[in-house]
């Protein structure tokens, strides 16, 4: 008789447990969907994922060998919080990176990727507009990965990935403070593709970063500024 392929499938392992968790945990913090300073309890993750303690509990060691997670103890897991100088460090880096892939994206932009970049922004406004700050963190996060798959550079969007899980509470701490800075830029990093201007595709992203991130760059400040004034009070 014959076999259907699905008679062939292997159970999964706990290996496979264990990555799916740590992908499903690393795409929520890129997207934003934890704050910092949360707290994490591995259980209520585990529910939430349909699964047993266990490979949540690989996956939050993993990404707290990435820096992504402060894990001080299995009662005491937490969302970090970025100081002025991490930031700061984090920001330089994506310039260049992101830059690079920005660059090397105009190279190979199809009309296929301006489309697929044109349904992403409107998906973007169309989330800003419903107030529905979850999809437009997931559209923004989404924008800047798709131009290093553009580029055809996984080595690089590897290391975006990286910086990402750092970055995606902090953005998502002062998306709605943001406002329209959180999309405008997108635009004319997409008119640079359509051109295929490596250069201008290059600025055009590296000042979404910079401009976009002005409310970051406040929020740390002034969370900076507060703590100092209380250790001069102490």
């Amino acid at each position: 008789m014959a076999r259907w392929p699905m008679d062939e499938l292997s159970p999964l392992s706990h290996e496979t447990l264990s990555e799916s968790a740590y992908v499903t945990l690393a795409e929520a913090l890129a997207q934003g969907r934890f704050r910092p300073g949360q707290r994490l309890k591995i259980r209520d993750l585990a529910a939430q994922l349909g699964t047993s303690v266990t490979p949540v509990r690989d996956a939050i060691l993993r990404l707290a060998q990435d820096e992504a997670l402060s894990f001080r103890s299995a009662r005491d897991i937490r969302i970090p919080s970025l100081g002025l100088s991490e930031y700061l460090e984090i920001r330089a880096i994506r310039l260049a990176l992101e830059g690079l892939a920005a660059a090397e994206a105009a190279k190979y932009t199809t009309l296929d990727h301006i489309a697929g970049l044109e349904q992403l922004l409107a998906r973007h406004e169309a989330s800003m507009r419903a107030m529905d700050w979850s999809g437009g963190l997931q559209a923004n996060q989404e924008f800047h990965f798709r131009l290093a798959s553009i580029a055809r550079m996984p080595i690089l969007a590897a290391q975006l990935k990286r910086l990402w899980l750092r970055m995606g509470p902090m953005i998502a701490q002062t998306y709605i403070a943001g406002g329209r800075a959180m999309i405008e830029h997108h635009y004319p990093v997409l008119e640079a593709l359509r051109a295929h201007d490596s250069t201008a595709a290059a600025r055009a992203i590296r000042r979404d970063i910079t401009e976009g991130g002005q409310a970051i760059l406040a929020f740390i400040t002034a969370k900076d500024n507060a703590i100092n004034k209380e250790t001069d009070h102490a």
